[in-house]
């Protein structure tokens, strides 16, 4: 009896336990032995436009400048154009200059030119920046190789004098002849001054101890104060918004008459003339300063950057003083000889593109 007993229990721990094998292993058995099953789900996504090229600020918006590509739904905002939407893309008006890769919105795009606020190129100042204009020639703009859209450094030269602090006029100051000085007994004391005529002014000057024969001489300047000249870069990495002017509402044509015979109809003809000012996208306050040297007389020039380089640099002005320690440059020696033609101011050469068209 308890050797049945025995082999009863034996029987009953053996199907417990396979019970057990089954269950932890016996679904990977069936499902095919393999590894654990993976659920597959298909991922939805919604597909949105974006402009597959350049569009200018203006331009209709065709099909052949659009392209697609997905984004998970919760990606997609009500702003953007789907597929299915052309009707409310295409035909639409660029209200401001979309780079390629641009994803388009509806705040982009607008029914027409009326559409668009005037003027529509105030849409491509970024917010907190103001647009100004500053004289422009060919070697300012480095041979008109600053164009709309490049990035620039702006560079000026001024003159700078010596003035008196109080009459705020260039020193030295005039000099007039001045007799003795009464002292009425019942009046005020007077001056008696003799102005010295225009052409010929006295200058002030100083006294001098002459060293050889030790007396005091009186030393006049022979010609006005010369200005000093300073440069100095005021301005990086500034876009430009237009190289020329703007094109107005109503250009105006210039009417010119082509045939000798007076009685001849007059052509109308737009004349191409270089451009001689440039706009900057620039703060408010540069703005300002800006105005300044345009008012104040001051030359500038523009360098032309990498649109990808960000670098700023703690530039030093150039003065005199700088210039000749900076590269070096000795000063000429006092000869006894010397170049046959006097030279008194440098001239650049005349170049080919600078003589008029005949």
């Amino acid at each position: 009896m308890r050797r049945g007993r025995i082999l009863l229990l034996l029987v009953l721990i053996v199907f417990v336990g396979l019970a057990l094998v089954y269950f932890a292993i016996g679904p990977q058995i069936l499902g095919g032995g393999g590894g654990p099953s993976v659920i597959v789900t298909e991922t939805v996504t919604r597909q949105v436009y974006y402009a597959a090229q350049n569009i200018p600020q203006g331009t209709e918006i065709t099909q052949e400048m659009l392209s697609t590509f997905s984004l998970p739904p919760e990606n997609v905002a009500e702003v953007m154009f789907e597929v299915g939407e052309e009707q409310n893309l295409v035909g639409q008006t660029a209200r401001f200059s979309l780079e390629q890769g641009t994803l388009i919105t509806s705040s982009m795009v607008g029914a027409g030119p009326g559409d668009l606020p005037p003027p529509r190129w105030s849409l491509q100042v970024p917010a907190g920046m103001v647009a100004v204009s500053i004289p422009a020639d060919r070697l300012s703009t480095a041979a008109y190789s600053i164009t709309t859209g490049a990035h620039i450094n702006v560079n000026i030269c001024m003159t700078l004098v010596d003035v008196d602090p109080a009459y705020q006029t260039i020193l030295p100051n005039y000099l007039s002849s001045m007799s003795d000085i009464f002292f009425p007994a019942d009046a005020r004391a007077t001056i008696t001054i003799d102005p010295l005529t225009q052409e010929q002014p006295a200058r002030q000057g100083r006294t001098e101890l002459d060293p050889t024969f030790q007396k005091p001489i009186y030393v006049v300047p022979s010609e006005p104060q010369r200005p000093r000249l300073v440069c100095q870069i005021v301005l990086q990495d500034v876009v430009v918004l237009n190289l020329g002017d703007f094109e107005l509402d109503q250009p105006q044509p210039v009417t010119t008459q082509t045939q000798q015979d007076p009685n001849a109809p007059a052509v109308t003809t737009q004349t191409n003339q270089k451009p001689d000012i440039i706009t900057l996208m620039v703060s408010p306050q540069d703005s300002i300063a800006l105005n300044y040297f345009v008012y104040s007389g001051a030359v500038f020039s523009m360098a032309l950057r990498n649109p990808n380089d960000n670098s700023r640099i703690d530039a030093q002005s150039a003065t005199l003083t700088s210039i000749l320690t900076q590269y070096n440059i000795s000063l000429p020696s006092k000869l006894p000889y010397a170049q046959n033609n006097r030279i008194d101011l440098l001239a650049p050469p005349v170049l080919p593109n600078d003589l008029p068209q005949q």
